[in-house]
């Protein structure tokens, strides 16, 4: 039966690590996708200057994160939705709302997709 313990233990080790990933990439994509809707509601209302701030601060928290979303997560999500932020921030720029719009719904979706790719589940699994 000692024989099982260590392996148990780093099995373990290993399952709630994965759920508290999952879970911690859940709220920072929540809340980044928040921030992205209050931008997209505020453009919409022709606030070009708080949407850009908003985005900015939202981009700001993204680039904070970095390290942690390369380690646990495919590069090639994390560079598409980097892409998409920048992007979006250069159409707010020339307040181009079509183009800004579109590029938001993207990112939301790329966002949710980074969310989709770190929970347990049995997708992921196999």
């Amino acid at each position: 039966m000692k024989a099982y313990l260590k392996p148990l233990a780093v099995l373990a080790a290993i399952l709630a690590f994965a759920l508290w990933n999952g879970a911690a990439m859940t709220a920072h994509t929540d809340r980044w996708r928040a921030q992205v809707e209050q931008a997209d509601a505020l453009a919409q209302a022709e606030d070009w200057s708080r949407a850009v701030e908003i985005l900015a601060d939202s981009y700001a928290d993204w680039s904070g994160k970095q390290t942690y979303l390369h380690i646990v997560t495919e590069h090639d999500a994390v560079d598409d939705a980097e892409a998409m932020y920048r992007r979006a921030l250069a159409f707010a720029a020339t307040r181009e709302l079509t183009e800004f719009r579109a590029e938001l719904a993207d990112l939301r979706d790329q966002l949710r997709l980074l969310a989709e790719m770190e929970r347990l589940n049995v997708k992921n699994v196999l």
